[in-house]
């Protein structure tokens, strides 16, 4: 039997043997992904993003207890993880609370390291949702650590991203600096017991009504009046703000209820076609992008490479210049 055809059979060991060649980019990897990719399409992709201490994996493994007990969904986790500290695929944080996912044949954790390369992590990032989709997991949570840019590429990747914040850090200033809200589709202040949790609240629900007016506001008599916004503006989505306490589990429900209400929005109004198909687009580019570099540095000669390189050291060319002449083949 080949490796595909065990995936999709759903064998554990084979799924995992095909990751690790994706993730490696090897030859047997891309076949094996061009064989996968008529399988997919299935599986709901959520991104969890937000600033360290926020409690994330914690909120990622009740999330999975939930939909595994409650719903008995089939969950993938990807955890991606610039310095890769996580061992054996052990994400969640301390063994105490894998426990609670650990010997569930329904849920799949991978974790993978940025190795330095953004652009290649969200390209990997991309295929292993593909591997997970095909081998029949309803869920796919995909879990980045922090919240720049580089998080905000991989959420996108994502139908529903979760943002999560935390009373007392001091982030939401930053989060909205890193324009991490405009990708929440929900936003979640998790560690809710915490003092400041008002504050928290307060901050990020001011920035959301400044993003998506809902209201109308006005003055008359000198007193601040409100009307509800137009019907035209009914399609609009608003990110609802969750409260959680991931540690014991409160708020998940509430949480997931919410996701759903999400996942019920874009299938009405067309838009999870709409970001299936950007999705699509986006992962393809990168695709060309990378077949056309290769294709380009197996085509010039080394030697040549090397002297226009060293030209563009020397500042006697642009590197502007440098590419012109070398898509031109041409020398200076």
């Amino acid at each position: 039997m080949s490796l595909t055809q065990s995936v999709l059979e759903g064998n554990r060991l084979s799924l995992s043997r095909l990751l690790t060649q994706v993730e490696n980019n090897s030859p047997e990897g891309r076949a094996a992904l061009i064989e996968l990719f008529p399988h997919t399409g299935r599986a709901h992709l959520i991104g969890v993003t937000g600033a360290p201490g926020t409690g994330k994996s914690s909120l990622v493994n009740q999330l999975t207890l939930y939909y595994r007990k409650q719903q008995n969904k089939r969950v993938a986790i990807i955890a991606v993880d610039p310095s890769s500290p996580f061992t054996g695929g052990a994400v969640l944080g301390d063994r105490v609370r894998m426990r609670d996912l650990s010997g569930d044949e329904g849920v799949f954790i991978r974790s993978m390291a940025s190795r330095g390369s953004v652009g290649g992590l969200a390209q990997t990032t991309a295929s292993f949702t593909q591997v997970f989709d095909s081998a029949g997991y309803d869920i796919i949570i995909i879990e980045t650590v922090g919240a720049g840019q580089s998080e905000v590429d991989i959420a996108r990747l994502a139908h529903t991203t979760i943002v999560v914040e935390a009373p007392g850090l001091g982030d939401e200033i930053q989060a909205i600096k890193a324009g991490i809200l405009e990708i929440a589709d929900v936003l979640v202040i998790n560690k809710a017991d915490r003092p400041g949790v008002e504050n928290t609240e307060r901050a990020l629900r001011t920035t959301l009504e400044l993003a998506h007016p809902t209201k109308r506001v006005f003055r008359h008599h000198g007193q601040v009046m409100s009307i509800d916004a137009p019907e035209a503006n009914a399609k609009i989505w608003i990110p609802p703000i969750n409260k959680t306490v991931a540690t014991d589990g409160k708020g998940i429900a509430e949480l997931a209820e919410s996701i759903a209400k999400h996942v019920a929005h874009i299938r009405h109004s067309g838009d999870w076609a709409l970001r299936d198909r950007a999705r699509l687009g986006s992962e393809m580019e990168a695709v060309l992008q990378g077949a056309l570099m290769s294709q380009f540095m197996s085509e010039v000669p080394k030697d040549k490479y090397k002297e226009i390189m060293e030209k563009v050291i020397q500042r006697s060319i642009s590197p502007y210049e440098a590419v012109k002449i070398l898509l031109n083949g041409n020398s200076k």
